[in-house]
């Protein structure tokens, strides 16, 4: 059976994008794969309310393994990207800038260098029914090559090699969303970055941060 482990990191990553403002309600989902299972928050259950018990799992065509719940209205767009990417997390929400930028872009263009952080310019998915079938694979062709695409008309999904990557990309896609709106506000041309930088800047990044080094005053 999947790891309780997983099960609570996808409860607590559905508290933490409604605590933040990424999800408005029971809005968005979260699911992560941990082998050929996959552990996905449930249908319309207020967050508040969703214990780790209650996260649902299905094998990868969809069957339920145990779930005492509806699981996602979206899963077949988890279990699409599953299918078709490496990734190993996946969280979809509806935060405010980068569903207003997928109602009126085709792409998010690298205005900001984060956008080294998705691979690239982010791709807009044509717009398609929620828990469509077809939702999920305009999604996931939207994601080649990236680690995050909006959804037409509808918000905003990303993936990585963990939840709490991808709540921290979650977090930077709706950033560079926001900055990209507020520089098409002024009516002025927006400048964008060219391939080669945000290729620099991904390398860059891949190196950056640092460890809080071990020792008695930093206990």
């Amino acid at each position: 059976m999947i790891a309780d482990a997983a099960r609570a990191q996808v409860a607590a990553t559905c508290r933490a994008l409604r605590a933040e403002g990424l999800v408005v309600g029971t809005a968005g989902n979260v699911s992560v794969r941990v082998d050929d299972l996959v552990a996905v928050s449930p249908s319309g259950l207020d967050y508040d309310d969703l214990t780790p018990g209650l996260v649902g799992v299905h094998r990868l065509d969809g069957t339920p393994v145990d779930a005492p719940l509806e699981p996602s209205s979206e899963l077949p767009l988890h279990l699409e990207i599953y299918a078709r990417t490496a990734a190993e997390a996946i969280v979809h929400t509806h935060a405010p800038a980068s569903t207003a930028l997928s109602c009126v872009a085709d792409e998010v263009p690298a205005s900001h260098y984060y956008t080294a952080m998705f691979g690239g310019p982010v791709r807009v998915a044509p717009y398609a029914t929620f828990g469509s079938d077809e939702l999920a694979r305009n999604v996931a062709a939207a994601l080649e090559g990236r680690t995050a695409a909006l959804m037409g008309n509808h918000g905003a999904v990303v993936v990585a090699g963990s939840l709490a990557t991808a709540l921290s990309l979650v977090r930077y896609l709706e950033y560079v969303c926001d900055v990209h709106l507020r520089a098409l506000s002024t009516g002025l041309p927006v400048r964008t970055l060219e391939p080669a930088e945000i290729d620099r800047v991904a390398g860059l990044l891949g190196g950056y941060g640092q460890s809080i080094p071990a020792g008695p005053g930093n206990r």
